[in-house]
This record gives structure tokens, sequence and C-alpha cells, in this order.
């Protein structure tokens, strides 16, 4: 700046000089012509010569002006240009506050990555604290203004910020200060980056180490050695481990991992661990190990190889679950089924023993006291002991018979089975009983026309639908004419059957538990055996159906039974 002054103020120094000589001389000789002329010549001359160097310089400086302020455009251009290229290539959204105006611009990542159209975006510091979830515009309102307070270099923060859609995402943000000359703030420009999936991730992945960490089965994960001979070695175990085991984590880590399995007891186990170990294979083994204090315990191994992005085996992962309490409950249970299973053997011997022990002593009885039929017995006590016991001999056949029938349908692995119609059975049914119905003269109804035929076994069918149709008549209410209601209809995969009556009916509440059971009366009847119900429920569950009741005393009972159409 000081040489160019000196060379501009110089010429016109020296200039001003001339003149002001020239104009001395022009005083002492101004009479004269000739001086006279060349003053004015030189004057004009200087004049001129003084105009020329003045705007020469001017024009130096304005082209010197011209060529900085190109140099600086092109600076510029080349800056807006890396600025385009560069917000093309990041997936940020990138923003510019200028803090005097509060003007706000954002690049095409706010359009691109949260889905706003132009015409949809603020151009206000509102605007973005309007899209700013309300838990955490405060915070971030307060960490702004005081990182601008502080003029601090950088800022950054995490927060949610709504898109199109009105969802939140959740962004990193980071902003930096520009100043000006004195160190004000007057713009700041940020990177908003959305990090939605990552925090996500975060959250999953830390839900999977608090289930890890708090899961009462042992997780233990080995790292495959780097080299083809390097052995495993273990890198993490979760304290369910320490538990179970009795090994401190710190004995353990970068331990290999054949240390365990040196510990099982079968060494078949122990092969086909190696086995899958070397095919990468994952598997399930239930085998017997040791604790630390060399205590056995039963323990579910599942080993999982575990691979990276470029499909290279890099760790296991064993879970395993301590079974020893279920093992040990497995051992009682089969201990126990084999107990039962021998006994209902002996239990099913004994009853073919005593049914046909009994029945030949029986039988002779029942011929004896046929023959003293036919004898006149004029001593009336001896008449009476003999026709009492006549009458016991002739229960005793009954229970005999009840018990060989039942041990029939238990015993019954196969039945063999037939369509039948329904309404035919009940025609036979009605036969049998046609002196029990003439008396009572009931009101029947059959809707069973919906299914028509059923698959079973026809003596057992018609045993069941007898027995009911019996107690409905033997139990019915003397004070109403009895009615009787039989419905059949499909239920898809089942048939169901109805068998309702208005008899006399039972206290459920007292006699539920009991209903099916073996020689159970309910009622003051001297035909009732209490068998009826108990060889109902056996033949319905040997054909594969069930029974249940529903009954009130005064109002009636309802059976209803389900058989399987297959």
């Amino acid at each position: 700046m000081k040489h160019t002054n000196l060379r501009f103020f110089l010429p016109v120094f020296l200039t001003l000089f001339a003149l002001i000589f020239a104009g001395m001389v022009v005083v002492s000789q101004w009479d004269n012509p000739t001086w006279q002329l060349g003053i004015g010549l030189g004057l004009a001359l200087g004049i001129a010569l003084f105009t020329t160097y003045f705007l020469a310089q001017k024009i130096g400086t304005t082209e010197r002006y011209m060529a900085q302020f190109e140099s600086e455009f092109s600076e510029l251009s080349v800056s807006n240009e890396r600025f385009e290229i560069v917000s093309k290539a990041t997936s940020d959204t990138i923003w510019d506050w200028d803090v005097k105006t509060n003007s706000f611009i954002w690049n095409k990542g706010i359009q691109g990555v949260f889905g706003y159209k132009k015409d949809q975006v603020g151009d206000n510091l509102q605007w973005w604290f309007d899209k700013i979830h309300p838990e955490d515009s405060l915070k971030i309102s307060v960490k702004l203004y005081s990182y601008i307070a502080q003029r601090s270099d950088k800022w950054q923060d995490e927060y949610r910020f709504m898109d199109a859609n009105g969802q939140y995402r959740y962004v990193y943000d980071r902003g930096f200060l520009v100043k000006d000359e004195e160190g004000n703030v007057v713009r700041m420009i940020g990177a908003m980056q959305d990090v939605t999936r990552q925090k996500e991730e975060e959250q999953r992945l830390r839900l999977l180490e608090t289930v890890i960490i708090q899961n009462r089965d042992t997780v233990l994960i080995t790292a495959v050695g780097a080299s083809e001979n390097a052995e495993d070695q273990i890198v993490y175990v979760n304290p369910a481990f320490e538990k179970m085991t009795g090994y401190d984590q710190a004995e353990v880590l970068h331990q290999s991992a054949t240390f365990f399995f040196k510990r099982i007891q079968n060494k078949r186990d122990v092969k086909k661990i190696a086995d899958a170990l070397k095919k990468k294979e994952a598997f399930t083994l239930e085998t017997l190990t040791k604790r630390k204090d060399n205590t056995n315990y039963w323990v579910n191994l599942s080993l999982i190889p575990i691979t990276n992005h470029e499909n290279q085996h890099t760790h296991w992962i064993s879970i395993q679950r301590d079974i020893t309490e279920e093992k040990e409950q497995e051992k009682e249970r089969e201990q126990l089924i084999k107990e039962l299973t021998q006994n209902n053997s002996d239990l099913k011997q004994f009853s073919y023993i005593t049914s046909h022990n009994l029945r030949a002593p029986l039988s002779n009885l029942t011929g004896l006291l046929n023959l003293l039929e036919d004898i006149e017995i004029e001593d009336y006590e001896l008449k009476e002991i003999l026709q009492g016991f006549s009458k016991s001999t002739q229960q005793l056949n009954d229970t005999v018979n009840d018990l060989v029938n039942i041990i029939i349908i238990k015993d019954s692995l196969a039945i063999d089975k037939e369509p039948i119609v329904i309404r035919d059975v009940f025609e036979n049914i009605f036969n049998q009983l046609s002196f029990l119905i003439s008396n009572l003269n009931p009101i029947i109804k059959l809707d069973v026309d919906k299914v028509n035929t059923l698959f079973l076994n026809r003596s057992y069918f018609e045993s069941i639908l007898l027995n009911l149709t019996t107690n409905a008549l033997r139990y019915s209410d003397p004070s109403r004419q009895l009615k009787i209601l039989v419905a059949a209809k499909n239920l898809g995969t089942e048939t169901q059957i109805t068998f309702k009556d208005n008899g006399l009916g039972i206290d459920l509440k007292r006699h539920r538990d009991k209903v099916f059971g073996l020689y159970q009366r309910f009622h003051d009847n001297p035909d009732s055996k209490g068998l009826g119900l108990y060889l109902v429920k056996s033949q319905v569950e040997s054909m594969g159906g069930s029974i249940t009741i529903d009954s009130e005393v005064g109002v009636g009972t309802t059976f209803t039974i389900t058989f399987k159409n297959s």
C-alpha cells in the first residue's frame, strides 16, 4: 500500500514543482512573447501528462480489482461445486442457519432421507424445532443456545426428528459455528445423519445381552482358531455358567473348548461332539458331565456354528441347560410306569383267575339250587334260608359276569367297527324295552337324521343307548310325563350325540366325581346295581369318544357323547 502511494504522489509532486517554477519564470518574463508561448505549451503538456498518468493508475487499479474478483468468483464456484458433490455423495442432511436473520437452508437430503417435498420444507429455525420430538425439543434448545453463547467450535447431539410420514427417526446431528472478524457468531452449518437402524440394532443387542445375562441356561461362546491346527478358545460365558459348572469366568476365558469335553462321562458323546465340530454342523445332545467339584449333572447341550458376512466360520455358541432334575423325575416316572404296568398286569391276571375260578363253582351252585326248586320243602325256616342263598348266589353270579364284561372292554385294544344307522339301533332298543315303555308311555323324540350313519362298534353303541334309555325310564319323575330327546349333529371332525330326559336328575354338587364310578347309586331303586354308567363311559372311551353329564335334581339329565368322524 505504501509503494503504491509513493508511485502515485511522486509524479504529481514533480509536476506541481515544475508548474510553480514555470510560474515564477512567467512572472519575471511575462512581457516576452516567446516566453509566453513556451510557458503555455509547457503548462498544457504538464497537465496532459498528469491527466494521462492519473487515468493509467486508475485503469491499473480497476484491472487488479477485476482480476481479484474473477479469482475469488472462480474459487467460490469451485467451492459451491464441491459442496454440491459432497451433498450428493453423502447420506447426511446438511443445513445452514443464519443466526442473525434466523433463516434456514436445507440441502436435498431433507427430501431424500426424510421424504419431505420441496414446498413442505420450512426456511426458519422454528420449522426445525417443530419437527423435533417434544421430549427432546427442550433439551436440544438449551444445549444449542448454550453452545452458541459459549462460542464453542463444535456441537453434536442425538434426538428424534419427524419424517414426512409423521414417524420419528433417530438422528445424529453435528454443527459448526461461523464467526465474523470480531468473533461474533453469524452462521451455523450442520449435518444431520439418520441413525434409526443403528439405534434399533443397539436396542436389539441390548435386549439380547439382557436375555443372555439373565438366562438360567448357560451360554458359552468360543472363537474358532486362526489356523487349522489352532484350538478354539472360550471368549465369553454368562453368569449362569458359573452357577451351573462352579467355574469362575476368569478360570475359563481364553481356555481351550476341549477343557469341558474331557469332563463328559460318556466317551461316545465326546466323539459325537468332535465329529459335529469337524463338519461345522449344529447339533443337540443330552449327556452326563462333571462340575468343578466333580459332582455329576445332566446337561442338554446345543452347539451352533456362527459365520461372518463372507460365510467364514468364526465362532461356536454353546447353550447348556441343566436337566438333572428332569432326568431324576424321568427315572422315577419310568420306575412308576414299570410298577403300575406290573400291578395292572397282576390285577388283570387276578381278575382272570378269579372270574374263571368263581364261575365254575357258581355254575354248580346255580345248578344245585335249580334242582332244589323241584323239591318240596316243608320246613319254613329251611325254605327261607335256601331262598336267601339262591338270591345271594344269583347276585354273586351277576357281579362276576359284570366284572368279566368290564375286563373284556378294558382289555380290548382293537374293536371291530362298522357303519351303524342310529334310528335302526333305537328301534331295536325300543323292542327290548317295550314293556317299560308301554307302562310309562313317554314322549320320545329322535332328531338324528342330520347324522344318519356312524362308524362304531354295533354292540357297544347299542349297549350305551340301551343303558341310557333304561336309566331314563327307571328314574323318571312320577309327577310329570317323561320326555326323552335324542339328537345328533356333525361338528366338522366330530359327531355329537345328545341324550336328554326330564327325570329325577342327579345332584352333581355332591356326586359329580362319582357319577361314572363302579357300583355308584344315587337313587333308592331296588333294580339299580350302579354299573350302567360305568359301562357306558368304558364303552364310549374304548371307541375313542368322550362323555359328559349335565344334571339338576327335579329338572332332568343330559348326556353329551362325542365321537371322532375318522
